[in-house]
């Protein structure tokens, strides 16, 4: 026997080294093992899958025996490796981002095992080559497994999927849409399409397009902002002027050719009236048609505030328009009755119909029961006078409150954007939900009527016309966050005249904008009962039969994670929460899981519809929310007040809301996050999907996004792996073929091919591009342009950025 104390001091190191290495790993596999033995019985007492405990024990006894420098370590764990394999084939097949927790690092504790082969055997040493093949082959294999996986087609449970050849037309081009050189409307009309006839730009020359310039507002989050800023700006254009509004209601005009300012106009909006988030959708213009020419603010702009005022400003110099309200402002707090600031703001534009500006407020959730007031109003575009409020809990009223009262309060908002048909002269609103979200035992009946509903209102008198209604007693924050699309819907015989509804829960109805009734079978289903008490839970939920975005129930095997330790306990989670599918009720005893989440399906983005080509296209969301009621008690305990009482507003929407006057506080895990920051549902989490108008009929489905911002701590992985990632922000469609869709956390905005789905042109913003892009031309040139000005809750990077982009001059 060699003495060691006789090798040379190298080989001594060496060896030593090798020791040290040896018993490390073992460490590694002997802690794994436990904790994965552990979660495992866990998982088995809650009717959980097996594997995890024998894998775990497997870990377990590998770490040992390699301790001891025993070659049985390799061909144990060798056989552990294979059996993952087999199981994460049979649970979710050649599904690539589904396979990366379950094979990823059991791999490379495998190929770090090979390693330790000249300890474990004499032979060691030359039975490296072959571990090095071993190796090789692990790779490749782990490869061939997940590379499949990482295809963007059709959704699962999708059984009607059209060709994807482009559709022959089937509808014509709206009347308003004719004059297509500007965009002066947020949804590029009232019909609210978000479609533009310009084709200068085509899918065979969007390659070439560049940036022809940038602007910056210098609208940025001071230290009191906290960086709750989410702009999600749309700007005009009109005759070569474009239009926008910062985070802060800074209204800004620029030359739309060159981005030089041409005037700006400050409100002096304080941080201490961000809501959620600092957010600007966009600005309205207006034009006196009797007004002489060149008369101040014979046209004009007009803008909500965070501050709760509706303001109009002359669109030619910027300055306030000396016959609006008051000194150009009018107070939108009066007949609101108690607020304090970031209560009640306006976050929308207002929409412009037979000279009514008409807007609502965003309310911010889940403070109190006794919140302000929901209510509608309209406003002469001229004078600013109020010509009618729609109250729904007073209907007989047409102005303001008598003296001493308020409009009712706690009733349902509207937050986002209302479209309008000028012809027919309605207004329609997509309602949010009663304060406060969660929990409604004691809600007024004319609340659970309106509450998730559009309604569609006389625009002249704010008389109710018809209402429809996309979720019975909402109790999941399903509130409607996009602005519905008018269109002429092809039928047999000609066109009928329908309003496009994409909702939260993924759902898209399509209604006869004349009457309400829908022009698909609407299928009241069963849903899940049970909750807390009391509660006036709804039986059934109305299903469209047109067309619907979200995905099959949540199973544990879809429960994700960067490794088997975070898949492990985001199943664990899975198996301790109620979940009953859609419409799982709210739940005080456990968490409840509420899939899709608040985040939708489609939120505030709308969706963008190409009237000739007749194809509808939809990004949306599916990611779940991990949420539970907290008893009033406990809530108390923990220090969670409502706005008005001294509680925080830095946390996102629904983490840790009081929901005073209720039972319950609420919190919500929205997206459901792990520590790490990843989220426990695999992806993809965000798609974009082409519709066929006519039929509902999917042409195409992909995943968006991918994951170069994304990874574990909130750490970049710098890869541009197509992943699907979560999106707020709508897509624009050209008649040349085009899509334009920025939304997602990657910070690309991108031209699809409305045909295909193909990406055929992507480029980096400077900051999160959660907001929609527009188009416009000048002097025969197409602009597409876009406001990139992150967002907060979405963990991108803040900016106050307008970048347009065109194609080369002469090309």
């Amino acid at each position: 026997m060699t003495d060691t104390h006789q090798l040379p001091p190298t080989v001594q190191n060496r060896k030593g080294l090798a020791l040290w290495w040896r018993r490390a790993l073992s460490l590694v596999f002997i802690l794994f093992g436990l904790a994965i033995a552990a979660g495992g019985v866990w998982l088995l007492i809650l009717g959980g899958s097996w594997y995890y405990l024998p894998a775990g024990l497997a870990l377990l006894l590998t770490g040992l025996l390699l301790w001891c420098g025993d070659l049985r370590a390799l061909w144990l764990y060798l056989a552990t490796w294979l059996v993952t394999l087999a199981w994460a084939y049979g649970e979710v097949g050649l599904d690539g981002w589904a396979l990366v927790p379950r094979v990823i690092a059991p791999t490379i504790l495998l190929l770090l095992l090979l390693t330790t082969l000249p300890q474990l055997t004499p032979r060691g040493r030359r039975l490296l080559p072959l571990g090095a093949v071993a190796a090789a082959f692990a790779v490749a294999l782990l490869a061939g497994l997940l590379l499949p996986g990482q295809g963007t087609g059709a959704p699962p449970g999708d059984a009607a999927v059209a060709s994807l050849a482009a559709p022959a037309p089937t509808a014509t081009a709206a009347p308003e849409l004719a004059a297509g050189q500007d965009w002066p409307v947020y949804g590029g009309s009232m019909l609210a399409t978000r479609f533009s006839p310009l084709q200068q730009i085509t899918a065979a020359n969007v390659e070439q397009l560049q940036q022809v310039w940038s602007y910056r507002s210098g609208d940025l989050p001071s230290a009191a902002a906290d960086g709750k800023y989410s702009p999600e700006n749309t700007p005009l254009e009109i005759g070569g002027s474009l239009y926008s509004c910062t985070a802060k209601n800074i209204i800004v005009a620029l030359d739309a050719a060159t981005g030089e300012e041409l005037w700006r106009y400050d409100p002096g909006v304080a941080d201490a009236a961000i809501p959620y988030g600092a957010t600007c959708r966009g600005v309205a213009y207006f034009a006196q048609a009797d007004a002489p020419a060149g008369q101040a603010c014979a046209t004009r702009i007009l803008e909500g505030t965070l501050d709760a005022r509706l303001i109009a400003v002359d669109a030619a110099s910027g300055k306030p328009c000396a016959d609006f309200g008051k000194a150009g402002a009018v107070d939108l707090n009066e007949g609101i009755g108690e607020t304090v600031p970031g209560w009640y703001a306006v976050t929308a534009p207002p929409t412009i119909v037979r000279g009514v500006a008409v807007l609502g407020a965003q309310i911010k959730d889940g403070q109190a029961e006794d919140a302000p007031s929901g209510v509608i109003r309209g406003y002469d575009a001229v004078t600013g006078e109020l010509l009618w409020a729609w109250d729904m809990g007073h209907p007989e009223r047409q102005g303001a409150p008598p003296p001493g009262e308020t409009y009712t309060r706690g009733t349902p908002n509207m937050w986002t954007v209302a479209a309008a048909d000028p012809q027919l002269g309605f207004v329609y609103l997509p309602l949010g939900n009663s304060s406060v979200d969660y929990w409604g035992g004691n809600r007024a009946d004319f609340e659970n009527e309106y509450s998730s509903a559009l309604v569609a209102l006389d625009a002249t008198t704010g008389k109710a016309v018809w209402h429809f209604q996309t979720v019975h007693y909402d109790l999941w924050d399903y509130d409607l966050g996009s602005q519905p699309t008018l269109v002429d819907l092809p039928v047999e015989g000609g066109t009928v005249p329908a309003i496009v509804l994409p909702s939260k829960q993924g759902q898209i109805y399509v209604l006869d904008r004349r009457t309400g009734e829908s022009l698909f079978p609407v299928e009241e289903r069963p849903v899940p009962g049970a909750g807390v008490e009391p509660q006036n839970l709804a039986r059934t939920q109305p299903y469209s039969g047109y067309a619907h975005l979200d995905q099959p129930p949540l199973r544990e095997s879809d429960m994700w994670g960067m490794s088997p330790l975070d898949q492990l306990w985001c199943r664990i989670e899975f198996r301790r929460a109620s979940y009953d599918g859609e419409y799982t009720a709210p739940t005080a005893d456990r968490p409840y899981i509420e899939y899709p989440g608040y985040n939708g399906g489609s939120d505030w983005g709308s969706v963008a519809v190409d009237p000739v080509q007749g194809i509808l296209v939809a990004n949306y969301n599916d990611m779940p929310n991990f949420n539970w009621l907290i008893p009033r008690e406990e809530a108390q305990a923990m220090g969670i007040k409502p706005i008005d009482q001294g509680g925080t507003s830095k946390n996102a929407e629904g983490e840790g809301d009081a929901q005073a006057g209720s039972p319950y506080a609420i919190h919500v895990n929205a997206g459901w996050r792990l520590g790490t920051g990843l989220l426990c549902k695999q992806p993809p989490y965000g798609r974009i999907r082409a519709i066929d108008l006519a039929t509902g009929k999917t042409l195409w489905d992909h995943a968006l996004g991918d994951a170069r911002n994304n990874g574990p701590f909130g750490l970049p992985s710098m890869l541009p792996i197509e992943i699907g990632t979560p999106n707020n922000g709508g897509p624009l469609v050209t008649a040349g073929g085009l899509i334009f869709v920025a939304a997602t956390t990657d910070d690309q905005l991108r031209a699809i091919d409305i045909h295909s789905g193909k990406t055929l042109w992507q480029t980096t913003l400077p900051a999160g591009g959660q907001t929609t892009a527009m188009t416009y031309e000048v002097d025969g040139r197409q602009y597409i342009a876009i406001a990139p000005g992150g967002h907060h809750f979405m963990e991108t990077k803040i900016g106050d950025h307008i970048i347009a982009f065109a194609l080369p001059k002469g090309s």
